[in-house]
């Protein structure tokens, strides 16, 4: 199917913190992102606050926070699919502009009086539905941005970004509620769209090279993003590793508000101390991150950021005081932002360009459907055992996931090259095929000597996750009754264009691992290749 192509090894020494300002369109992206998620997190403050006043229960607080995680856990498969097969750009300005104006509208229905439970639901769900859209396509432009060696700072950048605004929204939210009244946030959310529009306007994307294959239709475009997933060891730990923190980790983000008014007697300008603390000591995090993660490695850097986070429960729920509330608030954004980008980073290194906004939207999917599933959790549990209770709980589950999951590897920049291959040969054909002909047979005839039939098998069976990945929807491995040391690999696709796009998906990590497998097949010539295709319907 191939003919074998010299492989280099891959090496990525990761930049410095600031590196990727070095790219104008990263830094004019990155400074209107920050703006824009000030505007964010005054929304959340106000949204949090403003819920105590209409339903103070722990249940019903919890629930914005759920309101705003829950629509990226629904939505985020979607838009992902969406955000490989449009145009990205694009995208990010239409669904900017709408979520300006639902944040336009909603802060005209608190200036006028006639906010309710259900209304300030409902448009924190609007707004985190178009969050579930932006995130996806979002995430997947960063690699194009920046050189390659600066991804991990650039991902800690963007975190970093998003702590600066934490650290600055919360606490200008504090002082507007109680200075200007509770509608200003809203107001000021929604002015805050207009600079990332505008930033969005004037980028210009390098022009991408001409689609060789028509884009994948939305819902088969979900159907291969999750089978890429199911197959992908790389990205399955990532995922693993991730739930295992946030299911866990949303207790202090649901609680946080009940955290300030109940267990420190405060009001809205100390929760707005509280959530600036944290982004305070996110942005320190994002400084010092490259090194502790040079130093650490990825695996023992979500260590340490998992157990100071658990820290950070313990001692909320123990120590009833705004000082030790703003230290460990400072604790809690560090290791949030080690085991945020860190996550992140692995996700990103996990998936070839084709498939990155989808693959991105499974890791979203499962950050926001824990946060939201822990939010709902962790509120019930205060509910029923009291604030401190539920806080001590989620710390002890944090440690003992952290012990159940350690040994799960993530995956560092430059660990694999998914770079485009371009090795397998077109298939040879006798007619013109029509594209959505199918389902197609391919089989590739081997021929192994005896002795190594059990490594031919093994390294064969890893390689059939590519198989998967890509596009098969079966697989099987077959040993010649007549001859021992005949094999023959089979994979199913569901049409020709579908085995065409595998063509274009095959990376040089796959070539390498098919290589592994080439080098026990014996004789002159490589190993025959069969397309059988289905007759026409």
């Amino acid at each position: 199917m191939s003919t074998n192509v010299e492989q280099k090894p891959v090496t990525a020494r990761e930049g410095g913190a600031w590196a990727p300002f070095q790219s104008l369109p990263f830094a004019m992206l990155w400074t209107a992102t920050v703006v824009s998620n000030v505007g964010t997190w005054m929304h959340d403050v106000g949204a949090g606050w403003l819920m105590t006043t209409l339903s103070p229960s722990p249940v019903m607080v919890s629930l914005v926070q759920a309101a705003t995680t829950l629509p990226v856990f629904l939505f985020a498969l979607v838009a992902g699919a969406v955000a490989d097969i449009v145009d990205r750009r694009r995208l990010l300005l239409v669904v900017n502009l709408l979520m300006g104006v639902v944040a336009g509208l909603f802060a005209v229905v608190v200036a006028s009086g006639q906010a309710t439970v259900e209304l300030l639901l409902l448009f924190t769900f609007l707004l985190g539905t178009g969050a579930a859209f932006v995130a996806p396509a979002w995430q997947a432009i960063v690699p194009s941005l920046v050189p390659r060696k600066d991804l991990s700072s650039a991902v800690a950048l963007n975190s970093m970004g998003i702590n600066i605004s934490r650290a600055i929204g919360p606490a200008l939210a504090g002082v507007l509620i109680t200075a200007v009244g509770l509608a200003s946030p809203f107001a000021l959310n929604a002015l805050s769209f207009v600079g990332i529009l505008a930033a969005l306007v004037f980028w210009k994307p390098e022009h991408k090279t001409e689609r060789r294959l028509p884009p994948e239709p939305v819902f088969s475009a979900i159907q291969t993003g999750v089978r890429y997933a199911l197959h992908s060891p790389a990205l399955k730990s990532t995922l693993l590793r991730a739930i295992a923190f946030f299911l866990f980790a949303s207790a202090y983000w649901a609680m946080l508000p009940l955290i300030a008014k109940d267990l420190l007697s405060g009001g809205p300008g100390l929760y707005g101390m509280l959530l600036g603390c944290v982004g305070g000591g996110a942005v320190l995090g994002a400084l010092f991150l490259p090194k502790i993660r040079k130093r650490l490695g990825a695996d023992d850097t979500v260590a340490a950021g998992t157990i100071g986070t658990a820290l950070v429960l313990a001692v909320f729920a123990l120590v009833p005081s705004a000082i030790a509330g703003y230290a460990v608030s400072l604790l809690a954004g560090f290791s949030w932002i080690a085991v945020l980008s860190s996550l992140n980073v692995s996700a990103q290194a996990s998936l070839p360009e084709w498939v990155r906004a989808r693959g991105l939207s499974i890791y979203l999917t499962v950050f926001f459907g824990s946060m939201s599933l822990g939010s709902v959790i962790w509120g019930q549990v205060a509910a029923i055992a009291g604030i401190p209770a539920a806080l001590l709980a989620a710390a002890v589950v944090l440690v003992v996931m952290l012990a159940l999951v350690r040994r799960v590897p993530l995956t560092s920049v430059g660990s694999l090259d998914l770079t485009p291959s371009a090795h397998w040969p077109a298939p040879i054909v006798s007619d013109e095929l029509a594209a959505d002909r199918g389902p197609v047979m391919i089989l590739i005839d081997y021929h192994v000597k005896a002795a190594d039939t059990d490594a031919f098998v093994t390294a064969l069976r890893r390689f059939s996750a590519q198989r998967r990945r890509d596009g098969a929807v079966d697989w099987n491995l077959f040993q010649d009754a007549e001859n021992a040391e005949h094999w023959t690999e089979s994979f199913i696709v569901s049409s020709w264009l579908d085995h065409l796009r595998q063509h274009d998906r095959v990376t040089r990590t796959d070539a390498d691992l098919q290589d592994e497998v080439r080098k026990f097949h014996q004789g002159p010539d490589a190993p025959r290749v069969r397309h059988l295709i289905a007759p026409a319907a």
